[in-house]
């Protein structure tokens, strides 16, 4: 099946079979590309001594470290053709990963992330609300992943609105005089964990402000760290967003720049859930080998988008636990999963886990 016919099916439509024939062909098809393309991939598949064209599940497939996008330039196209450089989060003293892209791949993680998000806010594009600073956006060409996670977002959005000011202050009255505006409208809020506890939920707690987004829809991501070391559970985070603003329609994904639109989002059950674009394998630590559901282990993601850069099969830093496949109760095929949290002794890397710092 061409990538463009994906399209045309629901993001969540396959199940365990054909998707694993789906991904086994494409990631074969990705892995072969990458060899040919990119000098450093190719000699470190050789280092593992792959057989490029042998037949294999993806499963079977080579997987790079994630932290290897901080250490090398791995790019599978011409310098000419690099349209837009990706910089990952990091605090400072830590080394960022760089992602390449051209237009190709750029194309392919913008309609990817409408069609898994557009799932969950509809097809209609909504007032939105971004709670952040437009200070983040500065460079165009090159984008960090807080910037570029704004951006992405942005598309679901016709009228906006930043609710913090350059400083990081909550600017109420834009922000009051924006809800007031769209009240009989379904009003989109985008914005990252922490800084959404820190910057929205506090502030409205400091000066008892209660805000009116009962018919609102939020996603958030960018790691729960620092919230889980103040005692924030995805619970408590939820009920004070309810209490303050009587928001609901509350969605947390998991993501990561090296994968830029192959996001997997929260359902109304808590379970974050993969697409027919991409997949998770939990690996047991002590030999890699693939763990079994229930069982806790290191999360790798695989993505069929990446074609600029060899990040299609990807061993992060996560630890994690299959849940199941093609069962939850939301209804979406499909793998679903819990992020456990960081490995030990990881660099931190959320978008919200990094501002914290």
């Amino acid at each position: 099946m061409n990538i463009d016919a994906l399209f045309n099916i629901n993001p969540y439509s396959l199940g365990k079979k054909e998707k694993s024939k789906l991904l086994s062909n494409y990631l074969a098809e990705l892995t072969r590309h990458h060899y040919m393309k990119s000098v450093h991939y190719k000699a470190m598949v050789d280092a593992m001594s792959f057989d490029i064209n042998s037949e294999v599940t993806y499963t079977e497939l080579p997987f790079l470290p994630v932290r290897l996008f901080k250490l090398n330039h791995l790019s599978s196209i011409a310098n000419k053709d690099i349209s837009k450089t990706m910089i990952s989060s990091g605090t400072s003293g830590q080394q960022p990963s760089k992602i390449f892209l051209d237009k190709e791949t750029s194309l392919r993680q913008t309609k990817v992330l409408a069609k898994i998000v557009s799932e969950f806010t509809g097809s209609t594009r909504s007032p939105m609300i971004i709670l952040d600073s437009i200070s983040v956006l500065k460079n165009r060409n090159m984008f960090s992943a807080r910037g570029a996670g704004i951006i992405g977002f942005s598309m679901f959005g016709t009228k906006r609105v930043y609710a913090l000011k350059e400083n990081m202050e909550l600017d109420i009255e834009s922000l009051g005089a924006f809800v007031r505006d769209h009240q009989e409208s379904r009003i989109f809020i985008f914005g990252f964990t922490f800084m959404i506890y820190k910057h929205f939920i506090k502030e409205l707690q400091k000066k008892k402000i209660n805000l009116d987004l009962s018919n609102a829809i939020l996603i958030h991501g960018g790691g729960w760290k620092k919230l889980e070391s103040q005692s924030i559970s995805p619970k408590e985070f939820k009920k004070l967003l309810a209490d303050l603003t009587g928001l609901k329609s509350i969605y947390d994904y998991y993501g990561m720049v090296e994968q830029t639109g192959s996001i997997c989002m929260e359902c109304e059950y808590g379970h974050l859930h993969t697409s027919i674009f991409s997949d998770i394998i939990i690996r047991r630590p002590y030999d890699f080998s693939v763990a079994e559901i229930g069982e806790i282990g290191i999360i790798q993601t695989v993505s069929i988008l990446p074609k600029s850069y060899p990040g299609h099969s990807l061993l992060t830093e996560d630890e994690g636990i299959l849940l199941g496949e093609d069962d939850c109760q939301c209804g979406r095929l499909g793998k679903y999963f819990q992020v456990i949290g960081r490995l030990k002794n990881a660099e931190i890397r959320g978008c919200s886990d990094t501002y914290a710092s």
